[in-house]
């Protein structure tokens, strides 16, 4: 009994390191829509999923596709704002928090309430960021973060004077498993303690500006533009780099930059995690990446024209060595990436001219979030 038992712990182990080394799989199906298709405009700054709907915030309104149609909503139709610059959607009521460059918008079955300074706590009306905690909302704006209480319909607003912030510039958030992380322009990292109301900070250790003096020692630099908790894993992207920190295991850092991984470009706009598969939006593309295996997958227009394989294709890497470009039929609508979520097998980007979705071709389709299949 104990050897059958033996064999079949070698078998599971054996097929989940397989599949993890098939992480993250390659997309070859890709297609785009734009405001001719119905977009409120091609300029799309995030992309938040809510099952079998889709949220687009654009530079002139929300865009919501359903049942293969979009519908637009504006100013005129209840928004703070028309530009929109970070979405969420509490998974719980389906609820639609807007964060845009003039206050909060919550849109809940099919009515829309406004936040900001003058009516509400609060902390600035310009919203980088906003995710959803428990039956909490929170907030990354230019003066602090702000957290509020749906229930209550009361705010907590944290600056400087309350909590260990270097700048509090609030540049994006996000909650998992009873944290909440926040990335602050030029301030770092920050992490709240849900259970027990304590912040801690996490900065650049070697203090240099100019360049990453020893790597793996924290967080690549302090201009920090993204952040994504899932599985134990922390991601945090800069303009300089991208830095992962395992809070659950090992409590290790560790860097990646272009010269010496698949990352498509050091100048990263944001970071999402789907287990522990973490997409990562550059102004050259956008890139996946398996933390276990330190697989790669680069989505991005082909460097040398006299190499042409197509406008587009997929890189993909084993740490920093090319292993295969795989052709592109069709692209991504632009490689200047916003954003990223997920809909089972499906992603959906944000990109500076245009939403694409991309879809895994059978014949090349392994597990999608982020986590080892099981026999």
């Amino acid at each position: 009994m104990m050897a059958i038992i033996a064999l079949l712990a070698v078998a599971l182990w054996g097929s989940a390191a397989q599949a993890a080394e098939e992480l993250p799989p390659v997309y070859t199906r890709w297609e785009s829509f734009h405001a001719s298709d119905g977009l409120p405009s091609d300029k799309v700054y995030c992309v938040a999923v809510d099952r079998d709907r889709v949220w687009v915030g654009t530079d002139h309104g929300v865009g919501l596709y359903e049942n293969g149609e979009w519908r637009v909503f504006r100013k005129e139709d209840g928004l703070s704002y028309d530009v929109i610059i970070s979405m969420a959607v509490d998974p719980v009521t389906r609820d639609v928090w807007v964060g845009t460059m003039g206050g909060l918008t919550q849109i809940s079955a099919g009515k829309m309430r406004v936040f900001n300074q003058f009516n509400s706590g609060l902390p600035n009306d310009v919203v980088f960021g906003v995710t959803v905690e428990n039956q909490n909302v929170w907030v990354a704006t230019t003066t602090g973060e702000g957290r509020y209480r749906v229930a209550e319909d009361a705010w907590e607003v944290y600056t400087p004077e309350n909590s260990p912030q270097h700048e509090p510039w609030g540049y994006y958030i996000d909650y998992d498993a009873g944290k909440v992380f926040a990335a602050l322009w030029g301030g770092g990292l920050l992490e709240f303690d849900v259970a027990t109301g304590q912040w801690q900070a996490y900065l650049d250790p070697d203090g240099e500006m100019e360049i990453d003096l020893f790597r793996d020692d924290g967080i690549i630099h302090v201009i920090t533009t993204g952040v994504s908790y899932r599985s134990g894993i922390v991601w945090v992207s800069t303009y300089f780099g991208l830095s992962s920190f395992d809070r659950v295991n090992t409590r290790r850092w560790r860097g990646y930059m272009d010269h010496d991984t698949g990352l498509a470009s050091n100048f990263i706009n944001w970071v999402k995690a789907n287990g522990r598969v973490a997409w990562v939006g550059t102004d050259k593309g956008v890139s996946s990446v398996h933390y276990d295996t330190n697989r790669w997958v680069t989505y991005a227009p082909v460097k040398d024209p006299a190499d042409y394989l197509g406008p587009w294709e997929a890189r993909v890497y084993q740490e920093g060595e090319l292993l295969e470009r795989v052709p592109l039929e069709h692209g991504l609508a632009n490689n200047f990436i916003w954003g990223v979520d997920f809909q089972g097998d499906d992603v959906w980007v944000a990109t500076s001219k245009g939403l694409s979705r991309g879809r895994l071709d059978d014949s090349r389709s392994s597990a999608v979030r982020g986590e080892e299949r099981q026999p």
